[in-house]
This record gives C-alpha cells, sequence and structure tokens, in this order.
C-alpha cells in the first residue's frame, strides 16, 4: 500500500512538471514544492549573427601579407577555425587561403 501511495505521487509529481521548448531550443520545466513553484531554465541562446567577414587588410594590421593566429583573433570566426582555413598547415593564413575560407564559410 505504501509503495502504491509512493508510485502514486511520483506519477503525479512528474505529470506536474510541465515542459515547453521554444525555438532558441531551451526548455523551461515547473515543479511543485513546499516553499511554492520551482521554475527552471536550461538551454543554449540563439546563435548570433556575425555579420559580413572583414577585408583580408584589415586584419593583416602588420602589412606582412599573411594573417597569424593574433591577426586571426581579430575576428572569433576565423579564430575558431584558423586551423581549416591554413590548409598548407605552415601556421598563417595567406591572402588566398582566407579567400577561400570565406567562400566556403
Amino acid at each position: 500500500m505504501k509503495l502504491q501511495i509512493l508510485i502514486s505521487g511520483m506519477l503525479a509529481l512528474a505529470c506536474v512538471a510541465a515542459s515547453a521548448q521554444d525555438a532558441n531550443n531551451q526548455q523551461t520545466a515547473v515543479y511543485p514544492t513546499d516553499e511554492g513553484k520551482l521554475v527552471v531554465h536550461t538551454g543554449q541562446p540563439a546563435a548570433q549573427d556575425p555579420g559580413p567577414p572583414p577585408a583580408f587588410a584589415q586584419l593583416d594590421r602588420r602589412s606582412a601579407g599573411y594573417l597569424s593566429s593574433e591577426d586571426a583573433a581579430g575576428y572569433s570566426l576565423l579564430a575558431n577555425d584558423f586551423i581549416y582555413a591554413d590548409s598548407n598547415r605552415d601556421g598563417r593564413i595567406s591572402k588566398t587561403e582566407y579567400e577561400r575560407w570565406v567562400r566556403a564559410r
């Protein structure tokens, strides 16, 4: 009998926990507690549009003709993809490599 009451209580609690999902892949769950409702929000923020990539010359502040990892830090998407943009793996991104990376984006 006690087990049946315990299971019924757990089922009731599970039914009361409302779950909803919105367009930003965020979920909200509401749980009853002795002090009132407990609302829990989880999920990731929506992706932000980084805008168009800057010109190669804008990132090449030293006018070296290539981008180092420090130069790439000026554009977070390039910094994140540095190893992929550096197709010949020489530790720097040429203007041709940068333009290829921009087209592939």
